[in-house]
């Protein structure tokens, strides 16, 4: 049996499709499909300006206002925008954005293959394993929340009450 009842030709419930006309392109269109990332990633795949070597030692997720964070770039030295831990003003309560963020960027660093910090009692699931971490206050991230003004405060794991 098949799916053309009347013998016309056609499908079930789709309308007839004729292969004699030419495909229609635009000229303006790209050959490749458009990769947002190619205009601001390098071939490594780091943003374009982010100091890669800076942010693999520190480890450093960002947070705040992403405004400020646009400004550092125009700071003469980047150390001077820090506040001191005596003088933070930010809450030390986790936010769930933050806490989203550091989960996933641990658990795709355990996903390839970065060293795991807790027992991993025959877990597999590398976002089960950055929750473990997270509740035993072992993920080795630093969150960088930057203020309105351009300054930022850092924040690691072990003092962020979640």
């Amino acid at each position: 049996m098949s799916d053309d009842e009347g013998g016309h030709g056609g499908g079930g419930f789709s309308p007839a499709y004729d292969n004699d006309e030419p495909a229609e392109y635009d000229i303006d269109e790209p050959l490749e499909p458009y990769d947002p990332d190619e205009e601001t990633h390098n071939p490594d795949g780091t943003a374009l300006g982010e100091d890669q070597e800076n942010f693999e030692q520190n480890n450093i997720v960002e947070s705040g206002d992403p405004s400020a964070a646009a400004n550092r770039s125009k700071a003469k030295d980047i150390k001077d925008k820090k506040i001191s831990k005596e003088n933070r003003t930010t809450t030390p309560y986790m936010t769930k954005y933050e806490r989203a963020r550091i989960l996933g960027t641990r658990a795709l660093q355990i996903s390839m293959n970065a060293p795991v910090l807790v027992d991993l009692e025959g877990e597999t699931d590398p976002l089960q394993i950055a929750i473990k971490e997270m509740k035993e206050r072992k993920i080795p991230l630093i969150v960088r929340r930057y203020m309105p003004d351009g300054y930022y405060e850092d924040w690691t794991c072990e003092e962020l009450l979640q």
